[in-house]
């Protein structure tokens, strides 16, 4: 086993084969000075635009659910809301490992490609929708069909050096974070253009029959440009034939022997524990995350004699590109000097410990009113945001060092995969729940959104103490 290993590495990064697209990045990667800017903007915008549709509908779902007329009472909008949220993420779910074994096999490319593709046609279709079932219908084809979050994370790892991975991987959530605010920002500025700009979209318009495409095409127009330059990224598995390795390694069906050690079943993945516990730590902060992001926005637009603020999609979609600002810049420029002193665990354990008392707090944000209100939202909701892709950076920095590179495809596709089971449970669950707190508002304990933020905090509670040893091992830090 060590022989095969030393003979890997020594193929990996000290060989280099004319035909190799792995080779040409590593050999790249050694000669390269400075910070990888143009790598970090590839990367950014390829996640930006698979990141945007999923949290688009949140500012208008509610909205988009009523006009449906599938709720027969208004507390009821969030129930059917949540399962339109989760539809998505189910699809997802079933397919994050095939996109994995599909990206270590055939390489990351063709899986960011076809990613992105998906996004300009079912994004699309969505914003079309004229009934619920066509809606989730979409919203499940759309996460099924768009395997790239795994594989890119894999991607970010083998196209930045050592010294700059951290950097590399941050910039993948710093893109996702992004997404999922900017996303909503999008949808509650531009659904409804009808209602909300008169003098410039007719009622009887395209943009006036359909209002909740507008966002969706703006969303699938990026992507569509993301699309066409994705065929310029470069590939970075290493694709080596017989010949090359026999000469490389002066060793007869050398290929053959790597492939039987590269080529492990995914299963001996399940056995490796520094992976699994920061895989299992990273879908218990998802859940809590892709809760949070459903229930903040119908939680602000509920009404206020229901425990919500009564806010537009205009205001909820203000809320959250100054949250995405503030993001911005402490992802790129203070994460990974915060990293580099304190590690990926301490981060992530004091971020959820911070998080707790923050989520306390929002049900009495409603007790203020003017310009104390805005305020304190703001700030409390840039906060959260900075505090949530701050753990979920260091999880994947502490999954992507539990393997090596030919089984980073099928490990980030297994983290998906649970991912994407606990986001899929997190908006339909979320939105049930919500509406069930929603009319106990005269309970003796945690009356109204009191108990939905309640149980935000015990989920992101048992995320804390899944940081602590003996739970969480790793051999990295």
């Amino acid at each position: 086993m060590a022989i095969n290993d030393e003979l890997n590495d020594g193929l990996l990064e000290h060989a280099y084969h004319e035909n190799c697209p792995g080779c040409k990045v590593d050999r790249n990667k050694r000669i390269q000075t400075g910070l990888p800017i143009k790598e970090l903007f590839f990367i950014w915008v390829v996640v930006l635009c698979v990141a945007l549709p999923i949290s688009t509908l949140f500012p208008f779902i509610y909205f988009m659910v009523r006009d449906f007329n599938i709720a027969e009472e208004e507390e009821d909008i969030s129930y059917y809301a949540g399962f339109v949220g989760s539809a998505y993420m189910i699809g997802r779910a079933l397919t994050s490992i095939l996109w994995g074994v599909v990206a270590d096999r055939y390489g990351r490319k063709p899986v960011i490609i076809l990613g992105t593709s998906t996004v300009v046609i079912f994004n699309t279709l969505f914003g079309f929708s004229v009934n619920y079932w066509m809606a989730i219908v979409t919203r499940f084809l759309l996460g099924s069909l768009n395997g790239l979050y795994g594989p890119i994370k894999a991607y970010a790892c083998e196209l930045f050096p050592e010294e700059h991975q951290a950097l590399g991987l941050s910039s993948v959530s710093t893109s996702w974070g992004i997404g999922l605010i900017v996303g909503p920002a999008v949808g509650g500025f531009l659904a409804q253009p009808a209602e909300k700009y008169p003098s410039l979209v007719s009622s009887d318009s395209l943009l006036g029959r359909f209002p909740y495409s507008l966002p969706c095409l703006i969303i699938s127009s990026f992507a569509l440009v993301v699309t066409i330059g994705a065929f310029w990224l470069p590939e970075t598995l290493h694709i080596h034939n017989k010949s090359e390795l026999e000469s490389a390694s002066g060793v007869p069906d050398a290929k053959e022997k790597i492939a039987e050690n590269k080529n492990s079943s995914w299963i001996s993945l399940l056995k490796n524990w520094p992976l699994m516990s920061s895989i299992i730590l990273y879908g218990v902060f998802s859940l809590h995350d892709m809760a949070y992001s459903e229930i903040f926005s119908l939680w602000a637009e509920s009404p206020k004699s229901l425990g919500g603020l009564n806010y537009t999609t205009d205001n909820v979609g203000t809320i959250l590109s100054i949250s995405g600002m503030g993001l911005m810049f402490f992802q790129t420029a203070l994460y990974p000097i915060a990293e580099k002193i304190y590690g990926p665990i301490i981060i992530t354990r004091i971020s959820g410990i911070v998080s707790i008392p923050l989520l306390t707090a929002y049900p009495y944000i409603t007790l203020l009113s003017g310009f104390m209100l805005t305020f304190t939202l703001n700030v409390a909701s840039m906060a959260k945001n900075v505090l949530s892709i701050s753990i979920i950076t260091g999880t994947f920095l502490l999954q992507n060092k539990a393997v090596d590179q030919h089984q980073r495809g099928v490990a980030n596709g297994i983290s998906m995969t649970l991912q994407s089971i606990c986001k899929a449970i997190g908006p339909a669950c979320g939105g049930a729940l919500l509406s069930w707190s929603l009319k106990r508002q005269n309970a003796t304990f945690l009356p109204g959104a009191q108990m939905i933020f309640f149980i935000l905090n015990v989920i992101e509670g048992l995320g804390v103490l899944l940081t602590f040893k003996p739970f969480l091992v790793t051999n990295h830090y």
